[in-house]
């Protein structure tokens, strides 16, 4: 990592059985080239609306049983025929890119859970159908995993964020803890921010924990991608932590060490 929206997840790395790799890679660059319309550059909302509903409409071309010429859906519609994967997945993705086009605040957790419903845990779905592991305790463990390393992402770049206009901390948490968004604004990790990014670490951290038992679960290599996944983000929750929450000053990254440590830990079954 860092962790970074769609880096969250290792992309047909090395961990990954050849087989899967390509269908992986057609999953990220179709749900990186949709993030990226949402997120990058300097188009209107309307523009970013817009290239979004081209994606659905792939989609549905696909599901209609054609194969979409132009790049990234020509890979994606091979891969969906190949292991059936649901396309409802897919457009849960769309669903929250548009959201984010629109959406720049959260009342509260549960707001944030509905997010990453639709934003992160349909990469995970999609990865345990790719290795038909889809009974409904691998699945919930896989949606603890992305929805905590979707928050983790959050907090990382809470600085990064505020030049978009989006604030991912919900806002009952910034009233509990009587931090305003002008603290934001000023990058000021002082007064109660520690404390807010404490509580937001801990909770992440715990939702993380839940699922971890599904890299013990799965076989071989995919479970060793899983462990790697969580070891990353227990990592960036460390650094939040050391950081007593700054991260306007000391935005987490991960170095060769910490390379190497989350890579022993994968291997040793933590």
């Amino acid at each position: 990592m860092p962790v970074d929206h769609y880096e969250n997840f290792p992309v047909a790395s090395w961990l990954l059985p050849a087989r899967l790799r390509a269908p992986v890679e057609a999953i990220y660059a179709f749900a990186r080239g949709a993030d990226d319309i949402a997120d990058e550059g300097d188009a209107t909302d309307a523009e970013r609306l817009a290239g979004l509903a081209a994606y659905s409409r792939a989609l549905d071309a696909i599901e209609a049983g054609a194969t979409p010429a132009e790049a990234p859906f020509e890979r994606l519609a091979h891969a969906i025929r190949a292991h059936a994967l649901p396309i409802g997945l897919l457009r849960d993705l769309i669903d929250a890119f548009s959201q984010d086009v629109v959406k720049k605040r959260y009342r509260d957790y549960g707001e944030l859970l509905d997010y990453s419903r639709r934003s992160a845990n349909p990469v995970g779905r999609l990865l345990l159908h790719l290795f038909r592991r889809t009974d409904a305790e691998s699945l919930a463990r896989s949606d603890a995993i992305c929805s905590a390393l979707q928050f983790i992402n959050f907090w990382q770049d809470v600085a990064v964020d505020w030049p978009k206009g989006r604030v991912y901390i919900p806002q009952e948490d910034l009233a509990r803890f009587g931090v305003s968004e002008a603290a934001i604004a000023a990058g000021d990790g002082g007064g109660a921010w520690p404390a807010l990014m404490a509580f937001q670490c801990t909770r992440s951290r715990e939702l993380l924990r839940s699922g971890a038992p599904l890299g013990r679960t799965l076989p071989g290599r995919m479970g060793l991608e899983i462990r790697a996944v969580v070891a990353g983000g227990t990592r960036i929750l460390d650094k939040i932590d050391a950081a007593r929450g700054d991260v306007f000053r000391h935005r987490p990254i991960l170095g060769k060490g910490d390379w190497a440590r989350i890579l022993g830990r994968a291997l040793l079954r933590l």
